[in-house]
């Protein structure tokens, strides 16, 4: 059976109740989940919540769930949405370092991979969201249209400024 079709089989035992199942997706899918959140709120104990309460809320609904589909994407829409409104709702500033956000999303700590990763701290929410999506989940422009129920071009627009927003402070910062 390949990946998807073992995706398919977690989350049908999880519908179930199937506890080994439930384990199973959250093992494959909680580093992502988890990742994403935090490169979006930049607080680890908040994403860590945010991480679980979505995969919990996924789980959750998995009756309106369509099994023909990836499991990840679904998940990450939740975890993606929920991070933006606890950034929104905390108008968050990052309290933590760039080596701690560097080992979270580039675990190769190198200075280019910090610099960057401080860069995408100073975006809005909603601009940190789309780079995340984009670059760190690799989801094309359509995708996260669809993940984030936004038009395509309210997508592209966000990339391009939040691209325009970190290459002015990378170039800053040289």
């Amino acid at each position: 059976m390949g990946p998807g079709g073992q995706e398919r089989a977690w989350v049908r035992g999880a519908q179930g109740g199937d506890a080994s199942a439930f384990e199973a997706l959250f093992r494959r899918h909680w580093p992502l989940a988890y990742r994403a959140a935090y490169l979006v709120v930049h607080d680890a104990a908040a994403a860590e919540d945010i991480a679980q309460e979505a995969f919990l809320a996924a789980v959750r609904n998995l009756d309106r769930f369509d099994r023909r589909r990836p499991f990840g994407p679904w998940l990450h829409r939740i975890v993606v949405n929920r991070a933006i409104d606890w950034a929104r709702a905390r108008a968050l500033r990052a309290e933590v370092t760039g080596a701690e956000l560097a080992a979270a999303a580039a675990p190769d700590g190198s200075e280019l991979a910090e610099q960057t990763l401080d860069a995408v701290r100073a975006l809005p929410p909603e601009h940190r969201a789309v780079i995340v999506l984009r670059y760190l989940l690799e989801y094309t422009p359509g995708e996260i249209a669809g993940l984030l129920d936004l038009p395509r071009g309210t997508v592209n627009s966000r990339l391009r400024r939040a691209r325009d927003a970190l290459g002015r402070r990378l170039e800053e910062e040289r």
